[in-house]
């Protein structure tokens, strides 16, 4: 008796019968099975039928694959494979055309199942389709049925492709190469020869000696989408299975013909909607140009090569002064590129070749530093003198920005990493423009520069400054831009305050999907963490902050501190010298009494931006607060050194007068704050002690010779 497990219950068709309901028996040897179906319909000859499954794939049933069959699976009783084979055989021989040509269209059903396959090809089934194409005697539509059903065969792997016949190949690419061949003949002889292509080096040389290119070129042309895919999975496998030397010629010939242009004009331009198969070609095509620039990447300056020094040294000649630099002595020429170098935002301004000896980005740096100065020199002067006459902290370094944005353009084109099989993430832009690596580097350098000024950034905020870039270059791409134009006009409209506008909806989206629990938790954590953000600006109140009172002329400016009493009762304030660090409050001769104040009031609405309308900079209106006393006669009027200290001080005035803080400084810390405490709070700290107070620090090491000296980097 078979146990449970080994039954399955299926249905069985066969036209012109009523199916039968039976239970499989898993360990009954196949045949019997058959037999059994067989005696039940009163059918003759079982070893003449097999089972299929009727829907989907109809694989044919075998010993194999028996196991795979679930209840309720529908299977057709039918011709065995070895008789189908047989019959198709047969019937392609026949000199009836229309019997031919039938006997071929089902050929192309079944030799997609490798039973049948082995079968057919065991009769050297394989080798009467190669004579078909061979001789090419008969219609189009028996040769297309012949190419395709040949296909499904070689696809199994049963046969090499190397064993095929130099007339064979040549006859398949003749149909590639004729110039109004078939559609249907041309699109099959295109996969066949792909996958010879892509099978062996041998035959990669024989096809790309056979094949014209003009003409695969022009398949890119016609409407026929089936066909533009199959021309260009062809075109790719040639370049991917080409060596180094024939994939430079072929990528020569390809630019000289405009390949790219080819392909934005008659595929995406002109189609709107690109198939799965096709952008997958564009993304190998797209990622395999790319990868042209991975040897400059990969390699650092070589402070010996006399070329790049030179082009070292073109940065620095194409924006400062040259005259009368030949008549200086070599120590005051030296010192002279130094100060010059380090003006252009080199880290080691007496040697700048050490900031690309870093790989990736090593030479590809230089070579868009390059570019971007000879192709938009005016633009390129304008970044340098604009970054150089302003603070030390305020500057954007043109070259450390350079070096970083071009890391930054490689790791978001994945320059440098081998196409994946199932990619299909391309760019159109880069179908539309030549040197893409240098142009966007041309637009994003300018886009960062604008952006440093937008976050009012200091060398501090290097790092979240190329975030920020990255994340608008990222967004824009993502957008599918099909022109550097469009491209140019999306980044720029996304400035900092869009992201930070996009980055707050996506997080209340995100909150929106989290489950009520965590909403709820949120919501209980935010007051206590709201007191906490209170704490520290009041008690950076009580620290105290020094103050510039701005003048018409700078040279006269005088500087004056403001502190906040240890009580939160009283702002002590007074005038102080440049080298005070943090002066008593007994030294500080005036104060206001908190419970005086009336007012805080903030950019163009205080009395100092009032007094000074027109002569005001925007970032000085920004800076700008006030607070008003004593029936709002008087003021003590401020202007912070950077945003973070107006943030600061704002907060903490809101919080004396009782009022909600209200800067972003404030909205980010409380979200870091919340993310924090929400990710320890939902971790499973089951029988993990935590301790009540701090762990002691360790002791310092008895030397440090493992830090690095960044004093000699920068010298």
């Amino acid at each position: 008796m078979p146990q449970q497990k080994d039954i399955v219950k299926i249905a069985i068709q066969m036209p012109g019968a009523y199916p039968q309901l039976i239970q499989l028996d898993q360990k009954k040897p196949l045949t019997a099975v058959i037999k059994e179906v067989c005696d039940r319909w009163n059918l003759p000859g079982p070893e003449n039928y097999a089972l299929q499954y009727a829907d989907g794939v109809q694989t044919y049933i075998t010993e194999s694959n028996r196991l795979d069959i679930k209840n309720g699976s529908i299977l057709r009783l039918t011709k065995a494979p070895g008789r189908c084979a047989e019959d198709l055989f047969k019937g392609i021989q026949s000199s009836d055309a229309g019997v031919c040509c039938d006997s071929l269209k089902q050929l192309v059903s079944v030799s997609t199942d490798i039973t049948f396959a082995q079968e057919f090809i065991s009769r050297d089934g394989h080798s009467l389709l190669v004579r078909i194409v061979e001789e090419a005697q008969e219609t189009h539509l028996i040769l297309t049925h012949a190419l395709t059903a040949f296909m499904e065969l070689m696809d199994h792997g049963i046969v090499s492709w190397e064993n095929l016949s130099t007339i064979f190949i040549k006859k398949v690419t003749s149909f590639v190469n004729e110039k109004a061949g078939d559609a249907s003949v041309q699109q099959v002889s295109l996969d066949i020869l792909e996958s010879m292509v892509l099978s062996s080096r041998s035959l990669f040389q024989q096809i790309r000696d056979e094949i014209i290119l003009e003409r695969l070129l022009s398949h890119l042309q016609v409407s026929n989408q089936q066909l533009q895919t199959k021309a260009m999975a062809l075109l790719m496998a040639l370049l991917q299975t080409a060596g180094e030397a024939d994939r430079q010629d072929l990528f020569a010939f390809l630019e000289k013909k405009n390949l790219r242009q080819y392909i934005y004009k008659n595929i995406i331009h002109s189609s709107g909607v690109v198939g799965d198969e096709m952008a997958h070609h564009l993304y190998v095509l797209q990622t395999v140009r790319l990868n042209h620039v991975e040897a400059r990447m990969r390699t650092p300056l070589d402070s010996f090569s006399q070329e790049q020094r030179e082009s070292l040294h073109s940065l620095r000649q194409a924006v400062f002064e040259m005259e009368g630099e030949g008549s200086l002595s070599n120590e005051r020429r030296r010192s002279l590129c130094a100060k010059e170098f380090k003006k252009l935002g080199f880290s080691n301004n007496s040697n700048p070749g050490q900031d690309l000896s870093r790989t990736p980005p090593g030479l590809l740096a230089l070579d868009t530093m390059t570019y971007f100065a000879s192709r938009y020199p005016d633009a390129y002067s304008r970044f340098v003198l604009e970054n150089s006459s302003r603070e030390d902290k305020h500057e954007c370094p043109f070259a450390r920005s350079s070096i970083q944005l071009t890391l930054i353009l490689c790791e978001i084109l994945r320059i440098g990493e081998p196409p994946s099989e199932t990619g299909s993430s391309y760019h159109p832009i880069f179908f539309a423009q030549d040197r893409l690596v240098e142009e966007l580097f041309c637009i994003c350098i300018q886009l960062l520069n604008k952006t440093w000024k937008e976050m009012r950034a200091t060398q501090e905020d290097f790092d979240k400054v190329m975030q920020v870039v990255r994340e608008q270059i990222t967004r824009t791409l993502s957008s599918k831009p099909t022109s550097l134009e469009l491209f140019k006009n999306k980044v720029n409209a996304l400035n900092y305050s869009e992201i930070l506008k996009l980055r707050q909806t996506e997080r209340l989206h995100q909150e929106e999907t989290l489950a009520p629990p965590v909403l709820e938790l949120k919501e209980r954590l935010k007051p206590e963490l709201l007191e906490l953000i209170k704490q520290q600006r009041l008690n950076r109140l009580c620290h105290g902050t020094m103050f510039r009172k701005i003048s018409t002329r700078r040279r006269q400016d005088k500087l004056w501190y403001c502190r906040l009493s240890p009580n939160h009762k009283v702002l002590h304030y007074g005038d102080v010298e440049e080298e005070t660090d943090m002066p008593p409050i007994e030294a500080l001769q005036e104060k206001i009494p908190v419970a005086d104040i009336k007012a805080l009031l903030t950019g163009k609405d205080c009395p100092h931006m009032k007094e000074n309308k027109g002569k005001q900079t925007k970032e000085m209106l920004d800076l700008a607060f006030s607070i008003t006393y004593d029936v709002e006669e008087y003021s003590l009027n401020f202007i912070a050194s950077s945003r973070t200290d107006f943030c600061l001080w704002t907060d903490g005035l809101n919080v004396l007068l009782g009022k909600e803080m209200s800067s972003e400084s404030m909205r980010s810390e409380l979200e870091i704050l919340l993310s924090m405490e929400i990710k320890l709070r939902l971790l499973d700290l089951e029988n993990v002690p935590i301790p009540d107070i701090a762990p002691p620090i360790p002791k310092p090491p008895s030397n440090f010779n493992f830090c690095y000296d960044f004093s000699q980097a920068e010298q």
